[in-house]
């Protein structure tokens, strides 16, 4: 197995450039068979999640190739087959994406029910009522589902929770539907609009995207398009509170400042400096020897993000008084925290609130990273902490993360990924 070994107490000091963000990417990238044709996306993160939206794309037919590190070519005109692979689509929560994309182009999918972080309960409810609403059949039998229709026709929905996932299957599935689909109570998030304007440039008709509102007039035809991904505001925001947190001083080159709002006024309200440069796409982050506490609810955006809720947490358990932060999104979210207990955080959680108490210093302690997020929080724990700190199951972080830990020694940090077997490999080495 990989671990992440940290060696804390260096602050992040210099410039970073933030990849592009994943929740995009892993919408984009199903999206692209809506095109029939070659699509080139820039920007692209390689991170795992990437990786298997392209394999998935691959096994069904297309042609993919590297045209740059971060710029790949995607040709699904030859696309042949509307089944996604189980053990694939168990792997990550963007595999639900092709659900939309397919019945979109081929007016039937077959797609196992998605994995990914297991952060709480995420149903797809709200899509399959999308699905049905446009008239296409829906069946879920052992772990796939299973949609088609003769033809999809325009209606107007409405999602009884603001869904992220439910919203970017509604646009995957309405753009080349029968007349015009209005969905309300859609989800506002940057990457949501991001795959708005990706199909626009596809020749899809959306307005509205990042409104409570969206309006699709369907199109009877797409082609291919060359589009760049937006920045990951994330990951932005794990480097911006990493950066508070060893009181470094970082400038985040690739950023859109719009995006990082609700984690911007966060960090100013305990006592961080935010600066937006000149350039309007960097940002300056300046720590502090402390910070007082505040208090966190995450909500849909433009709320604080459940994304950041685990690195926020993390910088509050060293900061001043008590803080208090709530997860109104996921009920599973703070599992990290037994995670930080062991490197001496005073955090106690009911239900879906956390209580935490700011503490000296964080010792270096061996850890496991539960999910994407949590992981991230952990890495941010490590390099504060006084000792070292090690951390297992990091093929969570590197889910979402595009090449971490070379982004954080380039600011100093001392961390290292090191190789040790475990059991298993034993066991196959003999």
């Amino acid at each position: 197995m990989e671990k992440f070994i940290i060696n804390g107490g260096k602050p992040l000091v210099g410039e970073v450039r933030i990849s592009g963000a994943k929740n995009a990417a892993v919408a984009i990238i199903p999206a692209s068979i809506l095109a029939g044709g070659t699509c080139i996306i820039d920007n692209v993160p390689m991170i795992s999640d990437v990786e298997v939206a392209l394999e998935i794309l691959s096994t069904m037919g297309a042609v993919i190739h590297r045209l740059e590190k971060n710029k790949i070519e995607i040709d699904t005109s030859g696309i042949n087959d509307s089944k996604v692979p189980y053990e694939l689509a168990r792997s990550t929560r963007g595999s639900s994406y092709f659900l939309g994309a397919l019945l979109g182009r081929f007016k039937k999918a077959s797609v196992p029910l998605p994995g990914g972080c297991d952060i709480g309960s995420r149903p797809i409810d709200q899509h399959i009522k999308c699905f049905e609403a446009l008239g296409a059949t829906v069946n879920i039998s052992q772990g796939i589902v299973d949609a088609q229709a003769d033809r999809l026709i325009g209606t107007q929905i409405y999602f009884d929770k603001v869904t992220v996932g439910g919203t970017i299957n509604a646009l995957l599935a309405c753009c080349q539907a029968d007349g015009l689909t209005i969905i309300e109570n859609a989800a506002k998030e940057p990457h949501i609009v991001d795959l708005a304007n990706f199909l626009n440039s596809m020749g899809a008709d959306i307005m509205g995207a990042g409104t409570d509102v969206i309006k699709i007039k369907g199109v009877h035809s797409m082609h291919g398009a060359e589009y760049s991904v937006i920045p990951d505001q994330i990951e932005a925001g794990t480097f911006m509170v990493a950066t508070a947190a060893t009181g470094g001083n970082v400038l985040l080159k690739n950023v859109i400042p719009k995006h990082l709002e609700p984690i911007t006024v966060k960090l100013r309200k305990i006592g961080v400096t935010v600066e937006i440069e000149d350039d309007v796409d960097n940002m300056r982050v300046i720590g502090a020897k402390r910070y007082h506490g505040t208090d966190i609810k995450t909500e849909p955006h433009p709320g604080f993000p459940t994304d950041m809720q685990p690195q926020m947490t993390t910088l509050l358990s060293m900061c001043e008084g008590t803080s208090m932060v709530t997860e109104s999104i996921f009920e599973t979210r703070f599992k990290y925290v037994e995670e930080l207990r062991r490197m001496n955080a005073d955090i106690t959680v009911d239900s879906r609130v956390a209580v935490v108490k700011g503490v000296d210093k964080l010792m270096g302690a061996p850890v496991k990273a539960c999910d994407l997020r949590a992981g991230a929080a952990l890495i941010i724990a490590g390099l504060c902490a006084e000792g070292t700190t090690e951390i297992e199951d990091i093929h969570h972080i590197e889910r979402g993360y595009e090449e971490m830990e070379v982004k954080l020694r380039g600011l100093g940090a001392d961390i290292v990924k090191r190789y040790f077997p475990d059991d298993k490999d034993m066991r196959k080495a003999l």
